[in-house]
């Protein structure tokens, strides 16, 4: 299968090393990754020249340096790189975090994934922070949605990337969720395969956040993204069942409420938050329904 790697990096020159030495060791190389060094002022060029020098694959592009660190950035990097990409005949495009490692066979897998699956638009797999932490209670296992698949890498097929318009830039976050759920909106299937994971070694959102802080935005961007209040608050409030994370819940639900109380402008059209809504509502009946179930002892199917 043929298919390309995008990265945005930004002053990753600690990490980068563990992404550029799980690339360079995938049984099925990339035709092309192209690591777009977003105004980076550290080592991160230097890397990539060193591996592209051995990799001819490897390839590195460059956008002006700027002040901050921002995820409409990404969007840009990631787009302005497949833009350049448009004469190549490949058939899958993955975004890349510049802070992950994974086994060598890791893209042989994602991609035999969609063998026999023609509607499968975006596919990946759960990740980790280390082999030992605990999970992160933004997916604990109740909320976890196997037909999301989260940012640090998603592997879309061309045509479906395409027809979700790429990444729209949006500054405050959450545009790989953006191009994901519109896919599924759009009449294509996403899914994340347990089978296998990938580590990312920073946790997503704290390179410029205090962790608490981090757990505020999230409920912010839950709001901004159209999440349906009875689903965020009760997600909250599941996250604050779970010892050492109960403050970090309280900031979920405060972000969720004042973005709400202050209307914060929504990046998002009407029809995607009225599709994610009715997603979380049946999510949300499936859960209660199962609960339900197993306190009663009704069976889930009765004849």
């Amino acid at each position: 299968m043929k298919y390309v790697v995008l990265t945005a990096a930004r002053n990753e020159e600690e990490l980068l090393p563990h992404t550029l030495r799980s690339m360079a060791a995938q049984t099925i190389p990339p035709l092309a990754w192209i690591v777009v060094s977003d105004g980076s002022t550290d080592r991160t060029d230097e890397l990539v020249k060193e591996y592209a020098a051995k990799y001819p694959w490897i390839k590195l592009m460059r956008m002006p340096e700027r002040k901050e660190r921002q995820f409409a950035a990404k969007a840009n990097c990631i787009n302005t790189a497949l833009a350049s990409l448009q004469s190549v005949d490949f058939d899958f495009v993955a975004n890349l975090d510049a802070d992950t490692s994974f086994e060598p066979d890791y893209f042989e897998f994602v991609l035999g994934k969609f063998e026999g699956r023609p509607k499968l638009g975006v596919a990946g797999t759960p990740f980790t922070y280390t082999a030992n932490e605990r999970d992160d209670p933004t997916y604990t296992h109740q909320f976890a949605n196997f037909q999301y698949v989260s940012g640090p890498c998603q592997v879309f097929r061309r045509k479906c990337f395409e027809e979700v318009g790429g990444y729209v830039p949006v500054r405050g976050g959450a545009v790989d969720w953006i191009a994901v759920t519109t896919a599924r909106m759009k009449g294509w299937e996403t899914r994340t395969f347990p089978e296998k994971t990938y580590l990312h070694h920073r946790k997503m959102g704290t390179a410029n956040d205090h962790a608490l802080m981090v757990r505020y935005k999230y409920g912010q961007k839950a709001y901004y993204v159209g999440g349906h209040p009875a689903w965020e608050i009760l997600r909250g409030f599941f996250q604050m069942r779970q010892s050492p994370y109960v403050i970090g819940g309280i900031y979920f639900i405060c972000g969720f409420t004042w973005a709400m109380v202050t209307r914060m402008k929504r990046p998002v059209s009407p029809e995607l938050i009225q599709f994610h809504r009715k997603e979380q509502m049946a999510r949300l009946a499936g859960i209660f329904g199962r609960r339900n179930r197993t306190t009663t002892g009704t069976p889930a199917v009765q004849k």
